[in-house]
């Protein structure tokens, strides 16, 4: 034994640190531990082998309580007293191990073995024992009282002594409390004394000790406050007291407690004065738990409102407190839920009371906003250019809950919100006497834009000023060009109503696209004035064209954001009459078509590739959006701006139809790179997507290219694509042939692969089983092919069941779901599926039984649900077959749990849920999890 520690201290090598610490641990829970970890706790032994000795204990109290006789139980209580004397002056982590032994032994015998646990330890530690001094024992004993509550939350008790205990725990309180006041009081209490005092009230009431027993305490502790050394201790016991979620029983000693709080300004003030951050922290953290846990109770005391108030108007300093956040100061954060939590309990009373409530706070909101506003600013460019990167990503996500509060803060005060806003930015603008800082204008745009974002701003009356007070802004700098454009988004709803405004706005943001910095807020911005304003940017259709052609050949923005640009000018477009869109994709098509050219041509390589999957990228994007035939408005009113209907082809499949053959160049040189395969198939999908029936003419050739593509070298992506056209073509008799063709092909490519070993293949078998499924839902007389063989998808389907990956899993459920209903219908299915079932009912149980995922449980249920319902004579037969097998599906289920568990599947024709939750059961059984602490919230 004291060789393995040697090691596990001192010996460099690693490999020798691991051995010896997989033996100790064994030794630990051996049964040989009780005699040797007394010996180790011998004073002449060095503190870390002590240690292992004290821990070794507590290993085998709280772990093994059962293997303890009862008739030990006095000897090992004493002998845990005897050594944590001998220890309160020794080492100190020895002595916590101890502690944490002795309170591990108390909580197993409370209450009946050991009546008043708490009341013998506190005797015991202040009977006088000559050899120990008594500063001592007292902090042994402080120690003791500290770690019994946390033993307590971190025990292994079950459910029924955890409740026993903890009302025994809370009853003992009166042992403890009287002992921990006297030492607070006492005038000669050493500091860290006092603050072991602290802690040790921290850890007791966790327990839902009542707020009144504390009383006294949390005020010791207000006191302490004023103590630079008991400072953060002190705050922690406060916040501690005043936040269990029991106090707000004690309404008359959360009244009491307002004073001491309100007390601590000064303190606050000071602190703020001098910059030392980890006070004002403290003080703000004890305001913001008295307010945000107990706001509903202290506002029903209506005649306390005044002194809640003050409370509430100390956090509001809290939350305006000076600096900027993260950098001069943490605290305000902190605050922004409180306001939250006061707007939804003044709104949540009857309509009288809240009126009253509305007088009051209603100024404080408004007061909230200013400050908010105030907080959001930008420090100077100089000081912003010393800030680290992580410091202006934590001040962008403070704004960003900044501008939530701001947004949540609307439904309290309504448009008067919007008005004010609107009347200080107009003041800003105009005052020619005092330039304002750009930060100033910034953060009122800022509130705006967090408003109008997510609150429909139609029927406000300021935003035509405020869209003619945006071109007045003279932008010196990013932050402001930004926070300009993601106004402009914001209102892009609103311009769709006001079309007359458009012209204001849209130089603005046509100039700021050509500005690499800008580049996020400018797409996005233009993107959403695109779909929101389509039928009114004719006029403009051709600027704004020729403007985001310069910029994609400029390459002045990231890929993503090409890519939004793309799918604003398919919106654009969409508009258009169809002469027009064809002129308009010419021109911006053709210079990626010639590139697009010269890169076939060339031998593949990295480099090239990047450059094709872009290509590729910005032409599915654009296809993304360009719908003539507006599946997407949703403007039922009579004032819809639709266009005649279009005659001819859909410019879509015009322009597929000229680049097809070169999409076949590129796809022949790349056939082996599955990325560029699906750029390819995204172009087609995103197509199909959009236009739906229109898509009809490219059928043929599409089908004819996926057959190639998939013969020659199976990818996902095909056969997604493939679902895709099975899912919308399906019903159309004209064009189904090539679609069918392209299905059976699929089919038997696939099946030769899983007689290859399809293990290395998920994701096609994935795509598959979906395909499988979208077939049966869309099109079940596929099935009925002659040159299909239902006997080898059924096969497959089950030989998918029994993947690792847990997607793939879940599709093949999906599979057998909708192919189990069609037994009836379809004459193949049903054969099939009789003749083969049992099969499939083994794999299904199997997976049950613990070889799949616990979260795959669901889907198997619903195969055993299919099973039941539509093959009930069949699966009667199979499961009690299956079930006669030794140890199957698992050995840790006994016979009669395997006979209740058929009975109930074979009952329940009706209940799906039901048999969801008999499978969650069955599966735990069989995994041997059932009951435990683990499966609790499962």
């Amino acid at each position: 034994l004291f060789q393995a520690l040697h090691q596990l201290y001192y010996d460099p090598n690693i490999e020798n640190k691991n051995l010896a610490q997989k033996w100790l641990m064994q030794a630990q829970v051996s049964p040989q531990a009780w005699h040797f970890s007394w010996l180790l706790l011998n004073m002449d032994k060095v503190p870390e082998i002590q240690y292992f000795g004290a821990s070794a204990l507590h290993i085998k109290i709280s772990r093994y309580w059962n293997d303890i006789p009862a008739d030990q139980y006095e000897s090992l209580k004493s002998q845990l007293f005897t050594q944590i004397t001998r220890f309160a002056s020794g080492s100190k982590i020895v002595l916590t191990r101890l502690c944490v032994a002795l309170a591990s032994l108390a909580l197993s015998m409370m209450p009946e073995a050991w009546p008043c646990a708490v009341a013998d330890m506190v005797r015991m530690f202040q009977a006088e024992d000559s050899n120990v001094d008594g500063r001592a024992r007292c902090l042994a004993l402080l120690e003791l009282l500290t770690v019994l509550p946390e033993e307590f939350q971190t025990s292994r008790l079950p459910q029924y002594r955890k409740g026993q205990v903890r009302s025994v725990l809370a009853q003992e309180c009166g042992s403890v409390f009287p002992l921990l006041e006297q030492l607070l009081q006492q005038q000669d209490s050493p500091g860290f004394i006092k603050q072991k005092v602290l802690k040790c009230f921290s850890s007791w009431v966790q327990l839902e000790i009542p707020l009144m027993d504390c009383e006294n305490l949390i005020q010791a502790a207000f006191t302490s406050l004023q103590d630079p050394e008991l400072f953060d201790t002190a705050v922690e016991a406060v916040v501690n007291a005043i936040s269990q979620p029991d106090a707000q029983r004690y309404v008359n000693t959360l009244l009491k407690l307002i004073p001491p709080v309100l007390g601590l300004q000064e303190q606050l003030r000071q602190a703020v004065q001098s910059g030392d951050m980890e006070t004002s922290h403290g003080i703000c953290r004890i305001a913001v738990a008295l307010g945000e846990n107990h706001s509903r109770a202290l506002l029903d005391q209506v005649e306390h409102w005044q002194s809640f108030l003050a409370l509430v108007n100390m956090i509001m300093f809290c939350t305006g407190i000076p600096g900027h956040y993260p950098v001069n100061e943490t605290t305000s954060s902190l605050t922004l839920t409180f306001w939250y939590t006061l707007q939804d309990d003044i709104l949540s009373f009857e309509p009288d009371k809240q009126a009253v409530y509305q007088q009051v706070y209603r100024p404080v909101y408004f007061q909230l906003v200013d400050v908010l506003l105030h907080k959001a600013q930008f420090p100077s460019d100089e000081e912003y250019g010393f800030w680290s990167s992580d410091e202006k990503e934590q001040f962008r996500i403070y704004r960003v809950d900044i501008s939530d509060t701001l947004m949540y803060v609307y439904e309290m005060l309504g448009a008067e919100l919007l008005s004010s806003l609107y009347d200080k930015l107009g003041r800003l603008l105009t005052n020619t006497e005092q330039p304002s800082t750009w930060q100033h204008t910034e953060a009122l745009l800022y509130g705006f834009q967090s408003i109008a974002e997510t609150i429909d701003v139609n029927y406000s009356d300021v935003v035509p000023g405020l869209i003619g007070l945006i071109p007045r802004i003279s932008i010196s700098n990013v932050q402001l060009a930004d926070t300009v454009m993601f106004t402009i988004g914001a209102l892009s709803e609103w311009l769709a109503d006001h079309p007359v405004m458009i012209n204001n706005v849209l130089p603005l943001v046509l100039q700021a696209l050509g500005n690499p910095e800008l580049s996020i807020s400018s797409v996005s911005t233009l993107k959403k004035i695109c779909r929101e304003c389509k039928y009114d940017l004719p006029p403009y259709a051709a600027n704004i064209v020729a403007v985001s052609q310069e910029v994609l050949m400029k390459q002045i923005h990231k890929t993503s954001q090409c890519m939004w640009l793309m799918q604003a000018l398919g919106f654009l477009l969409s508009a258009l009459q169809v002469e027009e869109i064809l002129k308009n994709l010419h021109s911006l098509i053709t210079p990626y078509i010639q590139q697009l050219e010269k890169l076939a041509d060339e031998t593949p390589n990295p480099s090239n590739k990047l450059a094709i999957i872009h290509i590729l990228g910005l032409l599915s994007n654009l296809f993304t959006t360009l719908d003539i035939s507006h599946h997407d408005d949703d403007h039922e009113s009579t004032e819809v701006k639709k266009l005649p209907v279009q005659q001819g082809p859909n410019p879509v499949v015009v322009v597929l139809q000229q680049v097809f053959q070169l999409i076949q160049k590129v796809l022949s040189k790349w056939l082996n790179d599955a990325q560029v395969v699906e750029s390819v198939c995204a172009i087609f999908e995103k197509s199909v997507k959009t236009l739906l029936d229109d898509f009809a003419p490219m059928v043929p050739q599409l089908c004819e290219m996926l057959g190639q593509m998939y013969s020659t070298i199976p990818q996902a992506s095909a056969i997604d694509l493939t679902r895709q056209l099975v899912h919308i073509f399906a019903h159309e008799p004209a064009h189904f042939p090539p679609i069918k063709a392209l299905f059976l092909l699929v089919t038997s490519v696939t099946l030769t692969l899983f007689q290859q070993g399809p293990r290395d293949h998920p994701d096609i078998v994935d795509s598959f089983m979906q395909l499988l499924a979208q077939a049966l839902k869309r099109k079940p007389d596929l099935f009925l092919c002659s040159n299909l063989d239902v006997k080898a998808v059924f096969q497959c389907g089950v030989l998918s069941l029994k993947f690792p990956e847990a997607p793939t899993v879940k599709a093949s459920c999906g599979f057998f779901t909708e192919l189990l209903p069609r037994c009836g219908e379809i004459a193949p299915v049903g054969q099939v599926v009789h003749e083969n079932g049992k099969v499939l009912l083994q794999a299904v149980l199997e997976g049950i039984g613990g070889q799949a995922s616990r979260s795959l449980m669901d889907h198997f249920a619903e195969i055993l649900f299919a099973l039941n319902k539509h093959c009930f004579s069949y699966l009667s037969i199979w499961i009690k077959e299956a079930m006669q097998q030794d140890g199957f599906p698992s050995a840790r289920v006994s016979p009669e749990q395997k006979e209740t568990f058929s009975q109930q599947i074979l009952r329940e024709r009706v209940n799906k849920r039901r048999v969801k939750e008999m499978v969650k059961e069955f599966t735990l059984l069989c995994r041997g999890l059932h009951g435990t602490e683990y499966t609790a919230d499962y």
